[in-house]
């Protein structure tokens, strides 16, 4: 049996529009930084090349809203006309092990995680937003695909220009440059997100057996603000 870890996981919730590339980084995370990328729930119909249980589980209509009724999701919502929404089950099993999860999700699917009821899923969370460097760029990497018809092209720009008003609210913000930029600044954030103090448990021993029980109970005495003009 292996040991505790010494932490719970984080989990991070990254977002932005279309074609920011926020997608690749979280895979490119799980690749070379150990993380779990949570698969979202879609009512879309798949991609060319799209596998399901890979890049989405793709569930009916009827499927998703029946689970959306026994509560399976941590977060969903309507976007681009389909639904999306992220298990429960594929988040709290792994950051209560300690286990890292990265999750791509619209910044109406943030806003849920963020007001989740579960102090402990509040407690994990660190929410980035992916800012393209301006909507020229956006465009071209969209058109670039070639995934989307000139209509549902219009509707995602239309999209994007909404979902980036939102971009404060996110405790970080990485502003889109080179595949590999984007990368380094992304890693660097999940790794300091693994020295928060709110995200390790007391070492074993370090206070003494029920003296460390007793002390992370202890109220944390009330701060004194310096006296500015005394």
């Amino acid at each position: 049996m292996s040991p505790p870890s010494p932490r719970t996981g984080f989990l991070a919730v990254v977002s932005g529009p279309s074609g920011s590339g926020k997608t690749t980084l979280c895979r490119k995370a799980v690749e070379t930084d150990g993380c779990f990328h949570s698969i979202s729930c879609t009512t879309r119909a798949p991609r060319t090349g799209e596998v399901d249980g890979v890049d989405y589980h793709f569930l009916s209509r009827d499927e998703f809203l029946a689970r959306t009724v026994r509560g399976d999701f941590l977060e969903w919502a309507r976007v681009h006309g389909n639904f999306y929404g992220t298990l429960r089950s594929d988040v709290l099993d792994h950051i209560e092990a300690g286990r890292d999860v990265v999750m791509d999700i619209d910044v109406q699917g943030a806003q849920l995680v963020r007001a989740c009821e579960d102090p402990f899923i509040r407690a994990a969370v660190i929410d980035i937003f992916i800012l393209p460097p301006s909507m020229a760029e956006l465009e071209s990497r969209l058109s670039g695909r070639g995934t989307e018809s000139e209509d549902q092209l219009r509707l995602r720009l239309y999209n994007a220009l909404d979902e980036m008003r939102h971009w404060r609210e996110y405790r970080y913000t990485i502003v889109s440059g080179s595949p590999d930029e984007d990368l380094e600044r992304f890693l660097c954030l999940l790794r300091a997100a693994r020295l928060r103090t709110a995200g390790l448990r007391t070492p074993e021993g370090l206070l003494g057996g029920e003296a460390a029980t007793a002390a992370d109970d202890e109220p944390t005495p009330p701060r004194r603000e310096p006296e500015l003009f005394s």
